[in-house]
């Protein structure tokens, strides 16, 4: 039977999930609390609402907008470590932190990956990140040895990207910093002939390239995804999509991707990301995702 696989995150020195529930969620990055609406928490809330009030960070809407509360005396940056690498932490206007820890399982299975053939042969590793944002799965390709090209469509996610790699020490790995647009540049790809052994994909459901090129992932993604498949090289390692607010299944994502890799055989996997809970069995679906391993 085909079932669908629940990778988890689980707390760790620098980021746990302190709680959830009411549609919201309660987290810790490094000695900093952030509280912000997740509309998975469906559920209540275990912690007294007194401890979710000592939150640094509130996220709170009126109607479609949003604005964060901020106490004062709190940094406008800092830093936490997970998985190994470093990262800058801030709130952003769109809720976000700069750092998915629940990608943690993916980059783990990325670096095993890309170990396993640099133990096995001296060629390059060459990986493919688009939609990279702030980058912690290009991070983690470099960190295990590969020669990464990471590419998104906003310039203060490249350079806070960079911010990242200097604080993981991987400032002088071989990395490209490509402020550029997802679908225009696997195109031009296609006609130099450059080919990968690996490609990660964290598509939004809706967006702009840095010249306002639109995104929308009912329109483009199954166009990229069979250009992306065209640039893998003879002996891929893998290939992964993510989702985070598509509203898609995993199993849509598979039903893309395995007709297009069927000729390298190899393995497929896909199912939800989640972050479980501290001190608590309960864990918050975070996303989805859809592999494949050519080892």
């Amino acid at each position: 039977m085909d079932f669908l696989s629940i990778l988890t995150t689980p707390p760790s020195t620098d980021y746990e999930l302190l709680d959830s529930g009411d549609g919201e969620k309660l987290e810790r990055y490094g000695t900093y609390f952030f509280r912000r609406p997740d509309p998975q928490a469906l559920w209540d809330k275990r912690l007294d609402e007194k401890e979710w009030d000592k939150a640094h960070f509130s996220f709170r809407r009126d109607g479609k907008k949003g604005d964060w509360v901020i106490k004062s005396g709190v940094p406008e940056r800092w830093q936490v470590h997970i998985g190994g690498l470093g990262f800058w932490i801030r709130p952003t206007a769109f809720k976000h932190t700069g750092l998915f820890p629940e990608q943690l399982p993916n980059w783990e299975w990325m670096s095993e990956r890309i170990a396993h053939r640099k133990s096995q042969s001296s060629d390059p590793v060459k990986v493919l990140n688009l939609f990279g944002y702030t980058g912690g799965a290009t991070l983690a390709a470099a960190q295990a040895g590969a020669e990464v090209v990471h590419v998104d469509g906003s310039k203060v996610a490249i350079g806070w990207g960079k911010d990242n790699a200097a604080l993981s020490e991987l400032k002088e790995k071989p990395i490209r910093w490509l402020l550029d647009d997802a679908r225009a540049f696997v195109t031009r790809e296609i006609r130099r002939g450059n080919k990968y052994e690996g490609v990660i994909l964290d598509p939004p459901a809706f967006g702009h390239g840095p010249k306002k090129e639109l995104w929308k992932i009912e329109d483009h993604l199954p166009g990229l995804l069979r250009d992306c498949v065209s640039i893998l090289s003879e002996q891929p390692l893998f290939f992964l999509i993510n989702g985070y607010a598509s509203g898609y299944s995993a199993i849509t994502y598979e039903n893309n991707i395995k007709p297009l890799l069927e000729k390298y055989g190899g393995s497929y996997e896909k199912g939800e990301l989640t972050i479980s809970e501290s001190h608590s069995e309960r864990m918050l679906p975070c996303g989805i995702f859809a592999r494949w391993s050519g080892i």
